[in-house]
């Protein structure tokens, strides 16, 4: 992040807050003119600091309003196994994310359906039929009070 200016890190702060600024607006919010504030956006993405542009959605409007975090503990954490299970659970759409951990499990998952019944479906039969799962345990959210940090 050495390469990275005080300018660099504005372009970076103003496109997480809104995507869909146009450069000229980003531009003055930053102090640059249109073109080089393309030019810094085009490196930005070359370079990887940025990897895409999404939009933001009300899960909730969307009937997902149900969140679970799931502790999962393998029997095998070999390279070869974290690899296949890696590549499982991307495949499953309503694992939002998943982090391997440095604690007492090995994984960290979270899940997102439309209720309770869903995410049973969901972990049964197939969180706990990933490769290599020994163990899970579930955290539910009762309320989300920040979603991301900007």
């Amino acid at each position: 992040m050495s390469d990275l200016d005080r300018i660099d890190h504005s372009i970076i702060r103003e496109l997480q807050k809104n995507g869909r600024i146009t450069v000229t607006d980003l531009a003055s919010k930053v102090g640059l003119s249109k073109t080089p504030c393309q030019v810094r956006m085009k490196r930005l993405e070359d370079q990887g600091y940025i990897t895409g542009y999404s939009a933001m959605v009300n899960q909730t409007k969307l009937g997902l309003s149900h969140i679970a975090f799931a502790q999962v503990t393998l029997s095998d954490t070999s390279s070869k196994a974290l690899a296949a299970f890696n590549n499982a659970v991307r495949q499953i759409s309503a694992v939002e994310q998943c982090h391997m951990m440095a604690a007492n499990f090995d994984y960290l998952l979270k899940i997102r359906t439309r209720n309770m019944a869903e995410y049973r479906q969901v972990l049964g039969e197939q969180i706990s039929n990933l490769p290599h799962v020994l163990q899970t345990s579930t955290f539910v959210v009762m309320e989300n009070v920040k979603d991301r940090g900007l």
